[in-house]
Protein backbone atom coordinates (compact mmCIF):
# COMPACT_ATOMS: atom_id res chain seq x y z
CA UNK A 1 0.00 0.00 0.00
CA UNK A 2 1.35 3.50 -0.79
CA UNK A 3 2.29 5.33 2.10
CA UNK A 4 0.37 8.30 0.91
CA UNK A 5 -2.63 5.61 1.61
CA UNK A 6 -1.35 4.23 4.36
CA UNK A 7 -1.57 7.46 6.16
CA UNK A 8 -4.97 8.75 5.27
CA UNK A 9 -6.32 4.68 6.64
CA UNK A 10 -4.39 5.58 10.26
CA UNK A 11 -5.38 8.86 10.61
CA UNK A 12 -9.18 8.10 9.73
CA UNK A 13 -9.22 5.22 12.79
CA UNK A 14 -7.55 8.07 15.17
CA UNK A 15 -10.06 9.53 17.60
CA UNK A 16 -10.33 13.75 17.26
CA UNK A 17 -12.66 16.18 17.86
CA UNK A 18 -14.97 18.16 15.37
CA UNK A 19 -13.16 21.84 15.49
CA UNK A 20 -16.20 23.63 15.38
CA UNK A 21 -18.63 21.30 17.65
CA UNK A 22 -16.26 19.30 19.76
CA UNK A 23 -18.20 15.99 18.63
CA UNK A 24 -16.04 12.72 18.97
CA UNK A 25 -14.99 12.09 15.19
CA UNK A 26 -12.82 9.42 13.60
CA UNK A 27 -9.69 11.17 11.90
CA UNK A 28 -9.34 14.66 10.78
CA UNK A 29 -12.68 15.99 10.01
CA UNK A 30 -15.93 17.54 11.04
CA UNK A 31 -18.47 15.74 12.69
CA UNK A 32 -21.89 14.98 9.54
CA UNK A 33 -24.29 17.82 11.00
CA UNK A 34 -21.03 20.04 10.82
CA UNK A 35 -20.29 19.03 7.42
CA UNK A 36 -23.29 19.42 6.54
CA UNK A 37 -24.23 22.76 7.65
CA UNK A 38 -21.15 24.14 6.01
CA UNK A 39 -21.63 22.61 2.67
CA UNK A 40 -24.96 23.44 2.54
CA UNK A 41 -25.99 27.07 1.28
CA UNK A 42 -28.21 29.39 4.02
CA UNK A 43 -31.68 29.42 3.01
CA UNK A 44 -32.87 31.38 0.36
CA UNK A 45 -29.13 31.62 -0.53
CA UNK A 46 -28.47 32.96 -4.53
CA UNK A 47 -26.35 30.10 -6.81
CA UNK A 48 -22.74 30.86 -7.65
CA UNK A 49 -21.52 32.47 -10.61
CA UNK A 50 -20.03 29.22 -13.02
CA UNK A 51 -16.90 31.54 -13.20
CA UNK A 52 -15.42 32.58 -9.95
CA UNK A 53 -18.00 31.04 -7.63
CA UNK A 54 -19.72 34.54 -5.99
CA UNK A 55 -22.84 34.43 -4.78
CA UNK A 56 -25.20 36.07 -7.96
CA UNK A 57 -27.72 38.95 -8.33
CA UNK A 58 -30.69 36.78 -8.56
CA UNK A 59 -31.67 36.46 -12.15
CA UNK A 60 -28.14 36.68 -13.54
CA UNK A 61 -26.12 34.14 -15.12
CA UNK A 62 -22.74 35.24 -14.35
CA UNK A 63 -21.15 37.95 -11.90
CA UNK A 64 -20.88 41.57 -13.24
CA UNK A 65 -16.99 41.05 -12.52
CA UNK A 66 -16.56 38.41 -15.04
CA UNK A 67 -18.56 40.04 -17.54
CA UNK A 68 -16.22 43.07 -17.48
CA UNK A 69 -13.22 41.33 -17.16
CA UNK A 70 -12.06 37.77 -19.59
CA UNK A 71 -11.05 35.43 -16.85
CA UNK A 72 -7.78 32.54 -17.43
CA UNK A 73 -10.20 30.18 -15.18
CA UNK A 74 -12.82 28.48 -16.69
CA UNK A 75 -14.74 27.31 -13.60
CA UNK A 76 -14.49 27.81 -9.72
CA UNK A 77 -15.42 25.46 -7.24
CA UNK A 78 -15.92 26.85 -3.56
CA UNK A 79 -17.00 24.49 -0.84
CA UNK A 80 -18.30 27.31 1.53
CA UNK A 81 -18.81 31.74 2.00
CA UNK A 82 -15.75 32.60 3.73
CA UNK A 83 -17.86 33.71 6.81
CA UNK A 84 -18.71 32.57 10.07
CA UNK A 85 -18.71 29.81 11.68
CA UNK A 86 -17.09 28.09 8.71
CA UNK A 87 -14.13 30.79 8.31
CA UNK A 88 -13.02 29.12 11.88
CA UNK A 89 -11.59 26.64 9.67
CA UNK A 90 -9.60 28.91 7.20
CA UNK A 91 -8.34 30.99 10.75
CA UNK A 92 -7.15 27.69 12.40
CA UNK A 93 -4.73 26.60 9.53
CA UNK A 94 -3.50 29.90 9.02
CA UNK A 95 -3.63 32.16 11.96
CA UNK A 96 -3.14 29.20 14.43
CA UNK A 97 -1.21 27.05 12.28
CA UNK A 98 -3.05 24.11 12.70
CA UNK A 99 -2.44 21.49 9.98
CA UNK A 100 -5.01 18.90 10.91
CA UNK A 101 -7.43 21.61 9.27
CA UNK A 102 -5.71 20.97 5.73
CA UNK A 103 -7.28 17.22 5.18
CA UNK A 104 -10.69 18.92 6.98
CA UNK A 105 -10.67 21.60 4.51
CA UNK A 106 -9.26 19.66 1.73
CA UNK A 107 -12.76 17.03 2.08
CA UNK A 108 -14.67 19.80 2.22
CA UNK A 109 -13.59 21.11 -1.46
CA UNK A 110 -13.98 17.04 -2.49
CA UNK A 111 -17.35 17.18 -1.11
CA UNK A 112 -18.49 20.52 -3.24
CA UNK A 113 -16.64 19.00 -6.43
CA UNK A 114 -19.02 15.60 -5.70
CA UNK A 115 -22.02 18.47 -5.36
CA UNK A 116 -20.83 20.66 -8.18
CA UNK A 117 -20.10 17.92 -10.69
CA UNK A 118 -16.84 16.29 -11.69
CA UNK A 119 -13.64 17.60 -12.59
CA UNK A 120 -11.83 17.08 -16.13
CA UNK A 121 -10.19 13.41 -16.24
CA UNK A 122 -6.61 13.00 -15.27
CA UNK A 123 -6.76 16.44 -13.78
CA UNK A 124 -3.24 17.41 -12.50
CA UNK A 125 -3.85 19.70 -8.92
CA UNK A 126 -1.51 22.65 -7.97
CA UNK A 127 -1.23 24.88 -4.99
CA UNK A 128 -1.10 28.89 -5.58
CA UNK A 129 2.65 28.96 -4.21
CA UNK A 130 2.95 31.14 -1.17
CA UNK A 131 5.48 34.22 -0.98
CA UNK A 132 8.79 34.12 1.58
CA UNK A 133 6.95 36.60 3.98
CA UNK A 134 4.38 34.45 4.56
CA UNK A 135 6.41 31.20 4.19
CA UNK A 136 8.50 32.83 7.14
CA UNK A 137 5.51 33.74 9.21
CA UNK A 138 3.92 30.51 9.18
CA UNK A 139 6.20 27.78 8.63
CA UNK A 140 3.88 26.10 5.58
CA UNK A 141 1.88 27.57 2.79
CA UNK A 142 -1.84 26.59 3.21
CA UNK A 143 -2.73 26.30 -0.12
CA UNK A 144 -0.13 23.30 -0.62
CA UNK A 145 -1.53 21.57 2.50
CA UNK A 146 -5.00 21.34 1.44
CA UNK A 147 -3.65 20.37 -2.11
CA UNK A 148 -1.96 17.36 -0.39
CA UNK A 149 -4.97 16.51 1.24
CA UNK A 150 -7.03 17.29 -1.45
CA UNK A 151 -4.84 14.80 -4.04
CA UNK A 152 -4.90 11.91 -1.24
CA UNK A 153 -8.89 12.41 -1.02
CA UNK A 154 -9.80 12.61 -4.86
CA UNK A 155 -6.46 9.84 -5.95
CA UNK A 156 -5.18 12.82 -8.25
CA UNK A 157 -1.90 13.91 -8.98
CA UNK A 158 -0.21 16.54 -7.24
CA UNK A 159 2.25 18.81 -9.30
CA UNK A 160 4.86 20.28 -6.65
CA UNK A 161 6.81 23.06 -8.15
CA UNK A 162 5.01 23.58 -10.97
CA UNK A 163 4.04 27.31 -9.99
CA UNK A 164 6.79 29.62 -9.38
CA UNK A 165 6.06 33.01 -7.93
CA UNK A 166 8.86 35.54 -10.33
CA UNK A 167 8.62 38.13 -7.64
CA UNK A 168 7.48 38.87 -3.97
CA UNK A 169 3.82 40.91 -4.33
CA UNK A 170 2.55 43.15 -1.44
CA UNK A 171 -0.24 42.22 1.04
CA UNK A 172 -3.48 42.47 -0.68
CA UNK A 173 -5.77 42.81 2.60
CA UNK A 174 -7.91 45.70 2.18
CA UNK A 175 -6.87 46.27 -1.04
CA UNK A 176 -9.74 46.60 -3.87
CA UNK A 177 -10.00 44.89 -7.31
CA UNK A 178 -8.47 47.25 -8.93
CA UNK A 179 -5.26 47.21 -6.65
CA UNK A 180 -5.37 43.11 -6.30
CA UNK A 181 -5.13 42.82 -10.53
CA UNK A 182 -2.66 45.03 -10.69
CA UNK A 183 -1.02 43.62 -8.00
CA UNK A 184 -1.29 40.08 -9.24
CA UNK A 185 -0.15 40.93 -13.33
CA UNK A 186 2.92 38.99 -13.88
CA UNK A 187 2.94 37.61 -10.62
CA UNK A 188 3.59 33.26 -11.81
CA UNK A 189 5.26 31.12 -13.63
CA UNK A 190 4.97 27.84 -14.84
CA UNK A 191 7.86 25.34 -14.45
CA UNK A 192 6.36 22.85 -17.33
CA UNK A 193 4.45 19.71 -17.31
CA UNK A 194 1.34 21.06 -18.06
CA UNK A 195 0.94 20.59 -21.81
CA UNK A 196 -2.02 19.19 -22.87
CA UNK A 197 -3.20 18.59 -19.47
CA UNK A 198 -6.07 20.15 -17.43
CA UNK A 199 -4.97 22.08 -14.18
CA UNK A 200 -7.00 23.00 -11.09
CA UNK A 201 -5.58 25.42 -8.87
CA UNK A 202 -5.53 25.11 -5.50
CA UNK A 203 -6.16 27.84 -3.04
CA UNK A 204 -7.90 28.79 0.84
CA UNK A 205 -9.66 31.47 -0.04
CA UNK A 206 -10.46 33.46 -3.55
CA UNK A 207 -11.63 37.20 -2.55
CA UNK A 208 -11.59 39.05 -6.41
CA UNK A 209 -9.78 35.94 -8.09
CA UNK A 210 -6.82 37.96 -9.12
CA UNK A 211 -4.39 35.55 -7.69
CA UNK A 212 -6.17 32.46 -9.22
CA UNK A 213 -6.59 34.29 -12.87
CA UNK A 214 -2.79 35.48 -12.88
CA UNK A 215 -1.61 31.57 -11.87
CA UNK A 216 -4.41 30.68 -14.82
CA UNK A 217 -2.89 32.92 -17.00
CA UNK A 218 1.04 31.15 -16.22
CA UNK A 219 -0.55 27.71 -17.19
CA UNK A 220 -2.40 28.63 -20.16
CA UNK A 221 0.74 30.15 -21.40
CA UNK A 222 2.89 27.03 -20.56
CA UNK A 223 0.60 24.97 -22.79
CA UNK A 224 -2.24 23.78 -20.32
CA UNK A 225 -5.88 22.82 -21.92
CA UNK A 226 -7.52 24.13 -18.84
CA UNK A 227 -7.65 25.59 -15.67
CA UNK A 228 -10.12 25.13 -12.72
CA UNK A 229 -10.20 27.22 -9.44
CA UNK A 230 -10.24 24.76 -6.71
CA UNK A 231 -10.79 26.99 -3.20
CA UNK A 232 -12.40 26.16 0.28
CA UNK A 233 -13.82 29.34 0.80
CA UNK A 234 -15.30 32.16 -1.32
CA UNK A 235 -15.78 35.56 0.22
CA UNK A 236 -19.48 36.65 -0.31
Amino acid sequence: MPLQRLGRLLLSRIGCDCPLCGARVAGARLCPGCEADILAAEPGAPPRCPRCALRLVRGTACCAACLGVPRSFARTVAAFDYQPPADALILMLKAQRRLSMAPVLARLIAAAIARDGPLPPDVLLVPVPAGRASLRRRGMNPAAEIARGLAAELALPLGRGVLLRRREAPRQTGKNRQARRRGAVGLFACAGGVQGRHVAVVDDVMTTGSTADAAAGALLAAGAAGVTVLVAARTP
